[in-house]
């Protein structure tokens, strides 16, 4: 895979993201605005739990799809057909599990279940979804990125409906599933043109699967745990409304996120090819993924600390004032995000699956303890602090920390020459004109 098809593909990703970014905004700000702090909160804590049921759902099969598609073309309708039958399942589970639980943890709030619950549909779709990693593994993603800003399009049209008609909270909570169903049915079609097999289930592979999976599941889980429990203890300890604000700003920072996906998601393949055939040029393309990443992240975050104020009071008005504060605090947890992101690409090529759990599980409990610590002192600066703090430990210092991931720690390193990033940035716009 040459690097003029990684970048040809990032540049789909990127563009259609762009627009779909844009588009995000508008349904994020007219959700928010219709609903309101409170039911806005309780929408978001409807995300966060199911969030806690999605390692459970995808069973690590999305860490190792792409691998497995690389390394073995001629299997693929065996792999993505074992892969979609066992994460179906799983959704069922998960569904139920969550009817469960918010009827436990939320006993006598009738609304806050059946929101959760109607959320839930949304991990039956995401398991047909799983797709969408045979796109990525043929440098095609500019189909999923396509089908992704017409669901995201249709989605907006759809919020617009429900807010002309003065629907509920209900209505907001199934149309997420709706998106993922759209995204589903294109990708579904698209790869039948391109491939003539029919998906098949092998119990073989399906072993085989689990258990390489299986460290994923526990590794997904403990980074669900340090993401989305600021959210969930928000909602438990002081409210919907401010866990609608913080959700608000978690929110902005999330809609530059598409360019550091988009080089993630199109530099994997190569980097993983690259692996097989030269230890140098692997180590180098781990190298500029994680420079442009990190000054990528610094530029974002700076020019969110001076205008955080405007973009909260303009896209979320004056309800959401208190978001702003929050903005500043947990935009520069991003940087440490995307680059334990990048470093998943680098633990998976080397096989070393079982640092995973220790890495993340020892972030998750500092999280919790910080939530509990800062919470009921800082409220939700509290919980965007304790955030950042635990992004920082468990993508970063993590691998310092732990001898298994001291050489991508090295790599790293690395990357913090600027000059790796500013070829890299001239290679890119030096293609361009050859992509024409």
């Amino acid at each position: 895979m040459t690097e003029k098809r990684v970048i040809k593909n990032a540049a789909w990703i990127i563009g259609c993201k762009i627009i779909q970014s844009v588009l995000s905004v508008a349904i994020s700000v007219i959700s928010a605005r219709y609903l309101g702090p409170a039911n806005y909160g309780l929408l978001s804590y409807a995300a966060s739990l199911t969030a806690f049921f999605l390692p459970f759902m995808k069973l690590g099969m999305d860490a190792i799809l792409v691998r497995d598609l690389v390394s073995e073309p001629e299997k693929e309708s065996e792999i993505l057909g074992t892969a979609i039958t066992m994460n179906l399942i799983s959704a069922v589970l998960c569904m139920l599990g969550i009817a469960v639980f918010s009827s436990i943890a939320n006993a006598g709030e009738r609304e806050t279940v059946i929101v959760c619950t109607l959320y839930s549909l949304i991990l039956a779709a995401q398991a047909v979804e799983m797709i969408q990693y045979w796109f990525q593994a043929k440098l095609l993603s500019k189909y999923f990125a396509l089908a992704m800003l017409f669901a995201t399009t249709a989605l907006l049209l759809y919020k617009i409906h429900l807010i002309q008609n003065n629907r509920s909270l209900v209505w907001f909570a199934i149309s997420y599933a709706l998106k993922v169903v759209i995204v589903d049915i294109i990708l579904l079609v698209i790869y039948r043109k391109h491939v003539d097999s029919r998906f098949c289930f092998s119990a073989g592979r399906a072993a085989r699967m689990l258990q390489q999976g299986k460290y994923y599941i526990i590794s997904d889980l403990m980074v669900i745990i340090f993401t989305q429990t600021d959210r969930l203890m928000l909602k438990l300890m002081i409210g919907d409304a401010f866990t609608g604000y913080y959700s608000a700003a978690v929110t902005i920072v999330g809609f530059a996120s598409f360019i550091a996906v988009g080089l993630i998601d199109s530099a994997r393949p190569s980097i993983l090819e690259s692996k097989k055939r030269d230890q140098q040029e692997y180590e180098r393309k781990l190298t500029q993924l994680y420079s442009i990443l990190f000054y990528y992240s610094l530029l974002f975050c700076s020019f969110m600390m001076i205008f955080s104020p405007l973009l909260v009071k303009i896209l979320y008005g004056a309800a959401y004032a208190p978001s702003s504060g929050v903005l500043r605090i947990i935009v520069w947890y991003s940087t440490f995000s995307y680059l334990g992101s990048a470093r998943s690409i680098w633990i998976l090529s080397e096989g070393r699956h079982k640092v995973l759990w220790r890495a993340n599980a020892s972030g998750a409990i500092a999280n919790i303890v910080l939530n509990f610590i800062l919470i009921p002192r800082f409220g939700i600066n509290g919980a965007a602090f304790a955030s950042l703090l635990t992004q920082l430990y468990a993508n970063v210092l993590n691998s310092f920390v732990l001898p298994e991931l001291r050489p991508t720690g090295k790599l790293l390193l690395r990357s913090l020459d600027p000059r790796i990033c500013v070829n890299m940035v001239k290679t890119i716009i030096k293609k361009q004109p050859q992509e024409q």
